[in-house]
């Protein structure tokens, strides 16, 4: 038996104010005055003085605010990539990625597309990327996707909506301030925070369990029910143990793999453009076959906080628009491999995937 040897992040910071300590951890990365630090930072902060002046700007150091009302596409990974190069005579400091799971991604991306040639289209896969990406790190403003530690970046690209899956992915350095998600909406960190749910009940029912992504897992399932389940915590606790359930989460996975939701997730993405966090809801909603604990939890969770999910957002489609929704979600084949085993393919046909999709 070979085993994988995954990287981690090498350093990670916790603690409510954390952020004021991100001038200490980055002054001794910088190479150079000429080589600038370039932050990624959601455009939802945009003129946010709380947040964005404690940003520490020296030298040739630059703010680059991106708009998450789309998921990260290859094209805007290049065309970032390409305006860095152009702007700069050398390669940054680093890359720091302030925002939710699409701004950390985006800084993951970049911060490899910077060392790799081509473009970022050719390394959705797994293990494509060949250089080490440049220093680069994430501060979540948001919890649940686990993007703050997973060695995946997702990104819809010209054919398929897929991650950049490699060793070199994972941030150097995470800083996880709890204090950063106050303002989240109460939707949007009810969508985000499920993202987690599912990755535990995903990976602690998968094939691919063992006890190392099982310890990571059921810590993370525990959080999750007393935030979502529970009325005993006050609303920094609530904020605290949500990041701490994203981290587990998206360690839970390190080791292991998502599953159905995800897989099929990926093709109401790719096709309709549904952020990850509620495509994940939509599906899991339908998916009692085989994750039914799991999918009655979700249920009472919906319903305790009083979620309505969109309904019908498939019920117009055409044949070919389905089977293109059915094409990305078959591709990802180590998904489906933990959530049904070796033999998936003779259980998941494009029937069962197609009469999946007409219910959401």
């Amino acid at each position: 038996m070979i085993y994988k040897n995954f990287p981690m992040v090498s350093r990670v910071i916790f603690g409510r104010g954390s952020f004021n300590q991100i001038e200490e951890i980055l002054s001794p990365k910088r190479l150079s005055t000429k080589a600038p630090f370039i932050y990624f930072v959601d455009d939802v902060f945009k003129g946010n003085a709380w947040l964005t002046s404690r940003i520490p700007l020296s030298y040739d150091d630059k703010v680059i605010y991106v708009s998450t009302a789309k998921e990260p596409e290859t094209s805007q990974i290049d065309q970032l990539v390409e305006q860095i190069i152009l702007d700069y005579k050398e390669l940054p400091s680093g890359i720091i990625g302030i925002g939710g799971g699409s701004v950390l991604d985006i800084a993951k991306a970049v911060s490899i597309m910077l060392t790799n040639p081509g473009e970022s289209k050719n390394y959705q896969g797994w293990d494509l990327v060949k250089n080490p990406a440049i220093y680069h790190v994430g501060i979540p403003t948001i919890s649940g996707t686990g993007a703050e530690v997973s060695r995946t970046t997702i990104l819809t690209g010209p054919e398929r909506k897929l991650g950049i899956n490699s060793d070199f992915t994972p941030f150097d350095q995470v800083i996880l301030d709890p204090e950063l998600t106050k303002d989240v909406p109460k939707d949007q960190w009810f969508f985000t925070g499920m993202d987690c749910f599912v990755h535990c009940v995903e990976s602690l029912n998968g094939t691919y369990l063992n006890s190392f992504s099982q310890t990571y897992g059921e810590k993370a399932f525990s959080l999750c029910k007393e935030i979502f389940l529970e009325d005993t915590l006050s609303e920094e606790d609530s904020q605290d143990k949500l990041m701490m359930a994203s981290w587990h989460g998206g360690m839970s996975i390190a080791y292991s793999q998502v599953g159905v939701a995800h897989a099929l997730s990926y093709g109401l993405g790719y096709l309709l453009g549904v952020k990850h966090g509620i495509g994940n809801c939509i599906v899991f909603d339908h998916l009692e076959e085989y994750y039914p604990d799991g999918v009655a939890m979700f249920k009472e969770m919906k319903a305790k906080h009083n979620i309505k999910l969109p309904q019908g957002i498939c019920k117009n489609l055409s044949d070919k628009e389905f089977n293109i929704m059915i094409d990305v979600a078959l591709s990802l084949e180590p998904l489906w491999e933990n959530a049904i085993g070796k033999q998936w393919k003779k259980v998941i046909t494009r029937d069962k995937l197609r009469t999946l999709y007409q219910k959401m």
